[in-house]
């Protein structure tokens, strides 16, 4: 697919959205669509000594309740995703790792929104000060292993990335 045009409709500071058309040179199928474009998200999941899991809670208006979730910001201009995730989990747990390894990176919501989320998983970690945003109120709570397989299976985590991280995380453990 080729773009053919891309108009820019709306903008704040978290996106922006487009219009846009695209066209296959090779059979001229074309497509026009309102794309939410973000500049990515990094996702922090802090695991520490007992293999317990940090999950902050906070209220997310788009879903209109309080979900549990893991941690994750967005990446900021010049920043590469891990620099974020190490930014994001001291802003808004207070913690800080020495280790870090990739989990996953996957599409947010491929059909109208162009965010990718990296997940990594945090360890060898230390206790700080949290600073959250002045929008932010984040309450952070460490759950074992048991508890969040648990909460995903009883749909008391309803998180995409939470789910797609705590998978991964469990396959590594097998792996490794």
């Amino acid at each position: 697919m080729k773009i053919t045009s891309s108009k820019e409709v709306y903008k704040c500071r978290l996106f922006s959205v487009t219009e846009d058309e695209a066209v296959d040179p090779k059979t001229g199928f074309a497509i026009k669509r309102s794309v939410v474009r973000h500049a990515g998200s990094a996702v922090m999941m802090a695991v520490d000594e007992k293999k317990r899991i940090l999950l902050v809670r906070q209220y997310r208006l788009p879903a209109a309740k309080y979900l549990w979730e893991l941690p994750a910001g967005k990446v900021d201009p010049g920043e590469k995703p891990l620099q974020a995730a190490k930014r994001e989990l001291a802003e808004e747990t207070g913690y800080k790792a020495r280790t870090w390894s990739k989990l996953a990176s996957f599409w947010a919501s491929p059909g109208f929104v162009a965010e990718r989320m990296t997940i990594y998983l945090a360890t060898d970690l230390t206790a700080g000060v949290a600073t959250p945003m002045d929008d932010e109120r984040i309450e952070a709570r460490w759950f074992t292993r048991k508890e969040v397989r648990e909460m995903i299976a009883a749909a008391k985590i309803e998180d995409a990335k939470t789910m797609i991280g705590f998978l991964r995380w469990q396959e590594s453990l097998r792996k490794g």
